[in-house]
């Protein structure tokens, strides 16, 4: 099934080249489904680089998914045209009355920054409480993963000595959890930050769960016991290029005598001559499906009966059913 995406969104174009399977509001209009409906509050600089790596993740499952782009009135992002953020994107005044399936939450380039004197955290905390009551699984991804553990448990990050930069091997910890269903033992995902998220602090809280971790690039995935809070301090939607134009934006910026950072397993034999080698975008939409299909499985038909979920002590079923099970309940979108 595809993803919906508003008529003249850039990525639209690009993915519609990669044979991902996209399709616009005209046409899904016609169809008597009801999608999962997925908002996307995206704090990266670069927002159609963004915006295309998370639909062509989204839209690699079986399930209909429609997006709503969401940014903030508190600041003003000078990388991006304004007639784009104009054309595609909602600010949350103008959705906080909505319900959603699901939610994600990006990094942003500023974990070295204390979230207190982030010139949008007010804005953004009224975001993530809005998320609790009105969005049935919410993804925080890197900086996003840092300011929801912040937000939600007071787990503050800790800015490292030096950038954490590469492709990482990480470990899972519950091979049967819905969301690493079918991944392998060890599976490879890119870091790019500055600031990192101490495990004791994660593990005092019993309401969290580390599914993920590893040796050199710390905890990459954390969920809370209900699944409907996960957070990713990796970067798995990355596409092959995107660490080569990061340190090729540092050399350039780099003043004479400088040593730049080379990302490390990322490059053929670690040298930046050489090809990418890409070893984490299987396990990348593997990490999706599970998490579309738990929503779909989870979610009530009317978002509206989300207020009838309490958050504390909400449980959902360990597992997602099988596919006997599945084909049961395909009645659940209406299809």
């Amino acid at each position: 099934m595809p993803i919906l995406v508003q008529r003249g969104l850039p990525a639209y174009k690009t993915l519609k080249q990669e044979n991902v399977f996209v399709m616009q509001d005209r046409r899904a209009a016609k169809q008597d489904i009801r999608p999962l409906v997925i908002a996307v509050v995206n704090l990266m600089p670069l927002k159609e680089v963004t915006e295309t790596q998370l639909i062509r993740l989204l839209a690699n499952s079986p399930l209909q998914v429609e997006l709503e782009l969401l940014t903030l009135s508190s600041h003003t992002f000078t990388h991006v045209d304004p007639l784009h953020m104009e054309t595609f994107y909602r600010r949350f005044v103008d959705i906080e009355k909505k319900r959603y399936d699901a939610m994600i939450i990006t990094g942003a380039p500023i974990e070295t920054i204390p979230f207190e004197e982030v010139d949008y955290w007010e804005e953004l905390k009224e975001i993530m409480d809005y998320a609790s009551e009105n969005v049935f699984s919410t993804l925080y991804l890197c900086w996003g993963g840092q300011a929801g553990l912040y937000h939600h448990y007071g787990i503050d990050k800790q800015v490292l000595g030096k950038k954490l930069f590469g492709v990482f091997k990480h470990r899972i910890h519950d091979k049967k959890h819905v969301l690493t269903r079918g991944f392998d033992e060890e599976f490879f995902v890119p870091h790019s930050r500055w600031a990192d998220v101490p495990r004791e602090a994660i593990l005092e809280h019993p309401d969290l769960k580390i599914l993920a971790d590893s040796e050199e690039a710390g905890v990459h995935m954390i969920a809370t016991r209900n699944k409907r809070r996960i957070f990713l301090q990796g970067h798995c939607e990355y596409d092959w290029d995107t660490l080569k134009h990061e340190y090729e934006r540092d050399l350039a910026k780099a003043e004479k005598g400088d040593k730049i950072q080379i990302p490390v397993n990322y490059y053929k034999n670690d040298d930046p001559k050489r090809r990418v080698v890409v070893r984490w975008s299987g396990h990348a939409n593997l990490f999706f499906s599970n998490w579309l299909n738990f929503v779909y499985q989870e979610t009530p038909f009317d978002l509206a009966d989300l207020s009838a979920l309490k958050w504390r002590g909400t449980t959902v079923k360990a597992d997602v059913p099988d596919v006997a099970d599945a084909l049961e309940n395909l009645g659940g979108l209406g299809i």
